[in-house]
């Protein structure tokens, strides 16, 4: 897909009422003029509300980064603090509360979003807001996409891996960025992942660019900064017979397609919430071959073993019907699943359009076909023996989850994970489910026990 640019619609305001409700009378009252006021500036760096001007009339102090001091009319004489390094700002607003000082904090957009609110309110100081149009929900505005489905991650000042991870999992995700930490990277992570791409530079300034692209070309590209990336999943026309509805069925030893990117994945507006309709499905929620698939009372334990949630990286390695990868992808996390068989490979795609996740088939033989794959939070090994486990420890995975059912194997796995640096327990499961028997009574009939390890990095 070319990039191309997306049109702007005509800019919008809005207003709102600031006042305190009392529960038992239920009237508004007026809120008494506050100490310390947090303003948020819009992406054309103009003020939120006229309650900008009264706040700054009776300002002691007003802090903020260089290019808001420069637009708001700062009262002569007033004090002012240019933002850099955050700690000494910080400490000189507390001091101005204590004394009595009215303050006012400029900030981008909704500085109750990713910004310095929350700051604010650890370091015990308690600001009213003033919200103006936060830089995500205009990026959505440009792109004229609604974003009550969207998770909004942060990659500024912190690990991109978490970020570039919800990216992975969910359909809708946007990601404020940072130098080093922007578009590029994460297209560049994105490989093997079938996604389309927003980014929204220099919202609200004569240098505003907002370009859809592929995640290919994005990490081709040069961006400016500061830019809001959307990553998103569903079609290019919003529509579920679009063209990037149906999954490519082909994959080789090194990368794969989502089973199902954007018609097919979930959406609500508690993107990585846990599923509705829960986790440690029965056997029959899967298509699978010959009972090649992790029971419900092994899956249960290996999911809660490998943490899976929004921000992290599972590999299901041997993942034949794919549940123990799709189960993780249900609970937010970014799901790689691996398997020598093509007609396996097939299982997890449609299992996971089935439970509307999006989970990267990789078709191949493990290792080998582990070589190139993103780093990983947490592993499920399912199958492949001795081979297959060193070189998930060589990759140096968070946390490691072994299923085996042969007990000969598990001394050699025990020994193998803890050489690699990894402190390991186990248990062993045996299942007995309840089975009808002639005449209406009912037996207990035993599963085949299987051996649950789990190896956490030291």
């Amino acid at each position: 897909m070319p990039s191309r640019p997306v049109r702007s619609p005509p800019g919008g305001g809005s207003r709102t009422a600031v006042g305190r409700v009392r529960d038992a009378s239920l009237r508004a009252e007026p809120v008494a003029p506050a100490t310390l006021t947090v303003v948020g500036i819009d992406a054309a760096d103009g003020p939120s509300r006229p309650g900008l001007a009264e706040a700054l009339d009776g300002a002691g102090l007003v802090v903020g980064a260089a290019r808001h001091l420069a637009t708001v009319p700062v009262p002569a004489g007033c004090a002012t603090v240019t933002l850099g390094p955050l700690a000494p700002a910080l400490e000189r607003i507390a001091r101005a509360v204590t004394d009595g000082v009215p303050a006012v904090v400029l900030a981008s957009g909704d500085p109750g979003l990713f910004g310095i609110v929350r700051r604010l309110r650890a370091a015990g100081l308690t600001p009213r807001v003033l919200p103006a149009v936060s830089s995500v929900a205009a990026a959505f505005a440009r792109a004229g996409r609604s974003w009550d489905d969207a998770a909004v991650v942060s990659a500024h000042g912190r690990d991109l891996r978490p970020a570039l991870n919800a990216c992975r999992a969910l359909p809708a995700v946007a990601v404020l960025t940072a130098p080093g930490a922007g578009a590029a990277e994460i297209g560049a992570g994105l490989v093997g992942w079938s996604r389309r791409l927003v980014v929204a530079e220099n919202l609200g300034t004569d240098a505003e660019r907002v370009v859809e692209t592929t995640p290919a070309d994005a990490a081709a590209r040069v961006w400016s900064d500061p830019h809001v990336l959307l990553c998103l999943a569903e079609p290019a026309d919003d529509s579920p017979t679009g063209a990037d509805a149906t999954s490519d069925a082909t994959s080789d030893a090194t990368s794969g397609a989502g089973a199902s990117a954007g018609a097919g994945m979930r959406r609500d507006n508690q993107p990585a919430a846990a599923p509705a309709g829960g986790w440690a499905l029965p056997e029959s929620a899967y298509a699978h071959r010959a009972s090649m698939i992790t029971k419900p009372e092994v899956r249960a334990l290996a999911v809660a073993r490998l943490r899976p949630r929004l921000g992290r990286l599972v590999w299901d390695i041997g993942a034949g019907s794919g549940s123990v990868g799709i189960e993780c992808g249900l609970l937010g996390a970014a799901v790689v699943a691996v398997d020598r068989d093509p007609d396996a490979a097939a299982l997890i795609r449609s299992n996971a359009q089935a439970h509307r996740v999006d989970v990267r088939v990789v078709t191949g033989a493990a290792p080998a076909a582990l070589a190139g794959l993103p780093e990983p939070d947490a592993v499920f090994v399912g199958g492949g023996g001795p081979g297959v486990l060193a070189a998930v420890a060589e990759r140096r995975p968070g946390r490691v989850v072994v299923t085996l059912a042969a007990v000969d194997r598990v001394g050699p796995a025990v020994t193998l994970l803890r050489a690699a640096g990894y402190a390991v327990d186990g248990v062993q499961l045996a299942a007995a489910r309840l089975a009808d028997l002639p005449g209406g009574s009912i037996r207990l009939a035993a599963t085949n026990p299987v051996v649950v390890l789990t190896g956490e990095r030291q």
